[in-house]
């Protein structure tokens, strides 16, 4: 696959999206209802380097991160930082062997989508996460926080860490290599029923999540503060996609982005959703902003079995801007490296709030987001609407505005969607189908569908 940089110079120069002119509006609080809505990085020194371990501020045209600062916890390259922590983990006596989703949690830890977090959950910020969806952050105020970033170790590890009187413990990967160190340890029961029924709402069997990293983990959790040895690379050609918060943020300053809109997807872009998220930076700028920039944020983590593996949906995304689909100058593409869950609104808001601290302010979300089928039962596992309801409210999020795909509204009021999205044939079926549900004169009641 061709670099970011190489991306970039092969696309064709597009015309400029209208703007909307004027003074920057100020954008409401919170979006509950927002209509119908819907370039790459340049490489070489166009992403500034993560910001050393401590954290780094954040420039005044971009939302505030969770906390205030964006956390970093890889060690830095000065001073020889990194090398004493290597020495330093390949001398502990007890070393925690990381899975894939492990190795994909300490990623995400470690370069901050999970801030104000500093490392795997000790059982006060689980219990929060779990109970609350929330943490409490060290100024006091709670924080968006919806799903357990925790890690499990057996009874026999367990043992073995409490009678020694460890305090840090070496994360290693299945090579045996130390990943990062854990400090100030701490180590309590792994409630797995408990986590699988207040995270999905079901303890039925056949949750990916559960089965990959759930069912088969150890009956402890270990919590404690995280320092990464260094940047988490994966070697499969698409490291360059993988940009931090931090790198993140600086690219959108360098194109003097005044709001961002972030869009996840996990299975490959369509013409519905470019023509909807072109619609969306159309918007934004009648809403007076100058130069929205959009972050196509495709999951990259773990996925279901069905769902399109990584590699090919970034090779399918790059044609999509290499078509001129979607304008490459005002397109950021970039690697989320969450785990999914396919937790439905609890995992939506994890999922918004990780954008957040990328520098997001806007949130597109669509129908289901995060969801599922039901794993034994033939129907969706969550209502499909609740999903962009329950970010309208959702705790810790109100400072993000949540923009929902609104075509089925838009042909129930007889609306016409933006140009292209469909043919005007195919969207008159929708309008009349939606027409033949308008409850009967006198009637409470919805009439059945007409037949096609």
């Amino acid at each position: 696959m061709a670099t970011q940089a190489a991306f970039l110079v092969r696309l064709p120069q597009l015309a400029q999206l209208q703007s909307g002119g004027g003074d920057r509006a100020m954008a409401p609080a919170r979006v509950r209802v927002a209509g119908a809505i819907g370039g790459q990085q340049g490489g070489g020194g166009a992403a500034a380097k993560a910001p050393r371990r401590g954290g780094a501020g954040c420039r005044a045209s971009l939302i505030e991160p969770d906390g205030g600062r964006l956390v970093d916890l890889v060690a830095p390259e000065e001073g020889g930082r990194r090398a004493a922590l290597r020495r330093e983990a390949a001398a502990l006596p007890h070393r925690v062997r990381l899975g894939r989703v492990d190795k994909e949690w300490v990623h995400v830890l470690s370069e901050g989508w999970a801030s104000p977090l500093r490392g795997f959950m000790r059982e006060a910020e689980f219990l929060q996460a779990l109970h609350f969806n929330a943490i409490r952050g060290e100024d006091g105020r709670m924080v968006n926080m919806s799903v357990p970033i925790v890690l499990a170790v057996g009874d026999a590890q367990r043992r073995a860490i409490q009678a020694d009187g460890a305090t840090r413990v070496a994360l290693v990967d299945d090579r045996d290599q130390p990943i990062a160190i854990l400090s100030d340890i701490e180590i309590y029961k792994h409630n797995k029923e408990e986590r699988i029924a207040r995270t999905w709402g079901t303890t039925a069997p056949g949750l990916p999540y559960v089965e990959e990293a759930i069912a088969n983990a150890g009956d402890w959790l270990i919590g404690g503060d995280l320092e990464v040895i260094e940047p988490i690379k994966y070697n499969d050609g698409l490291d360059q996609y993988r940009l931090s918060p931090a790198q993140l943020r600086e690219e959108f300053a360098r194109r003097n982005a005044d709001a961002v809109f972030a869009f996840q997807l996990r299975n490959p872009v369509h013409n519905g959703h470019a023509l909807l998220m072109t619609d969306t930076r159309r918007r934004l700028l009648e809403m007076g902003y100058k130069n929205p920039v959009l972050l196509l944020h495709p999951l990259g983590g773990f996925t279901k079995a069905d769902d399109v593996p990584l590699s090919w949906r970034m090779k399918q995304h790059e044609k999509v801007l290499e078509a001129g689909v979607l304008n490459p100058e005002s397109t950021v593409v970039a690697i989320f490296p969450s785990p999914m869950h396919y937790a439905g609104p609890t995992e939506v808001q994890w999922h918004a709030k990780a954008r957040i601290n990328a520098g997001a302010n806007f949130y597109i979300v669509g129908r289901d987001p995060a969801g599922m089928g039901h794993p034994i039962e033939k129907r969706d596992l969550y209502d499909a609407d609740h999903g962009k309801k329950v970010l309208s409210m959702a705790p810790g999020l109100e400072r993000l505005n949540i923009l929902p795909f609104k075509m089925r509204t838009l042909a129930k009021n007889r609306e016409s969607p933006p140009d292209g999205f469909m043919c005007p044939g195919g969207w008159k079926v929708l309008v009349d189908y939606y027409d033949s549900l308008v409850p009967s004169e006198g009637s409470s009641k919805l009439r059945e569908p007409v037949a096609a």
